[in-house]
């Protein structure tokens, strides 16, 4: 599967974005798929996974009750919805998929490109 994340760009702290990421090929929904980000200077970190059906999701806790993650498998497309952003949240988000409901880096064989979230303070 490839994956093509798009949705980012430059907000005042408090403000909302939607990534969405499109995946390729008819076997989206076998996949679980996550959003990671790696800001400036810092490690790529997990930041939400959701289950191949969407009944599932796991968030990191600095996101929780921001970030909405979902899906749609009928046009192949994972969402995240970041509300009340931060200056913290400013990093390149990617998002990946995996046969298995995981929040490892290792756990995901396919990513996209990622796109770029700044967030001013």
């Amino acid at each position: 599967v490839q994956l093509q994340a798009c949705g980012g760009g430059f907000v005042q702290a408090g403000g909302s974005l939607r990534l969405s990421c499109a995946a390729s090929g008819r076997t989206f929904s076998s996949y679980a798929m996550g959003w990671f980000r790696q800001a400036p200077g810092k490690e790529r970190e997990f930041v939400v996974v959701i289950n191949w059906s969407g009944a599932n999701t796991l968030y990191t806790d600095s996101v929780k009750g921001r970030f909405t993650i979902s899906r749609d498998n009928a046009k192949n497309t994972v969402y995240l919805q970041m509300n009340s952003l931060e200056p913290e949240d400013t990093a390149v988000y990617y998002c990946a998929a995996a046969l298995t409901y995981c929040s490892f880096n290792e756990c995901y064989g396919h990513w996209g490109q990622g796109t770029l979230v700044t967030v001013s303070s």
